[in-house]
């Protein structure tokens, strides 16, 4: 499924909503099977209760089941965790600072290029740190309500003076701009939102299989007639 989300050609591959739903899907479907799996397995391997009430019998199976779901939700929550601080530190080697400084550099590269674009482009290489000024600026816009107005007057200033645009026209561009990342960065906070819900849909599947499939196992299990 990884590899057939990703093409070299254009217009081939998965959309980001097709790769959304069919993570939401692979979710969903391996937490059926594994929770499934491993209820059914710790149900069929116990040992028979003899003399055990047939409700007790069904509620200790629930509860096994349920023990190895969250079991296994815990050994992959430390796994992920890992993970991802292996990736922030690798990051933060990449661009020579802190992962925070590093992820917010990435993600508005894109608006603070918007922000110097001039019908007369130079190859000037004293921009870098105007565009990492500017940059600061609006990693802390996003953070706070609004942009402020010594900002906003400081950086209308400084585009006019990159761009060759008139006052108007570059306090105009800043406003844009400055809603365009807010309104990314939004959109990135409402898909992670999405994606968590399933997420809870999915861990609550799980734990329902793990249950279930354990019950069913211990079932089998007691069919066996000793020997």
């Amino acid at each position: 499924m990884g590899l057939s989300a990703i093409s070299p050609w254009s217009s081939a591959g998965f959309s980001s909503t097709g790769v959304g739903m069919a993570a939401i899907l692979w979710l969903i479907v391996t937490q059926i099977i594994a929770s499934a799996v491993g209820g059914y397995l710790v149900g069929r391997l116990r040992v028979k209760w003899v003399s055990v009430h047939t409700h007790e019998v069904f509620f200790r199976d629930t509860a096994h089941g349920f023990l190895v779901w969250a079991v296994g939700l815990v050994i992959s929550a430390v796994f992920f965790a890992a993970l991802a601080a292996a990736m922030a530190t690798g990051a933060a080697r990449t661009t020579g600072g802190s992962s925070a400084e590093g992820a917010a550099t990435a993600g508005n590269s894109y608006f603070v290029d918007s922000l110097f674009r001039t019908d007369h482009p130079t190859t000037d290489q004293n921009e870098s740190a105007v565009r990492a000024e500017a940059g600061a600026i609006l990693v802390h816009s996003i953070r706070e309500s609004d942009l402020s107005a010594t900002d906003r007057t400081y950086l209308t200033q400084l585009v006019a003076a990159r761009t060759g645009l008139t006052q108007a026209d570059a306090e105009q561009r800043v406003n844009d701009t400055v809603a365009a990342a807010r309104q990314a960065v939004d959109n990135a906070r409402k898909a992670a939102a999405h994606m968590l819900y399933w997420l809870f849909v999915a861990l609550l599947i799980g734990a329902f299989c793990a249950s279930f499939a354990a019950t069913i196992g211990g079932r089998e299990r007691d069919r066996v007639a000793a020997v």
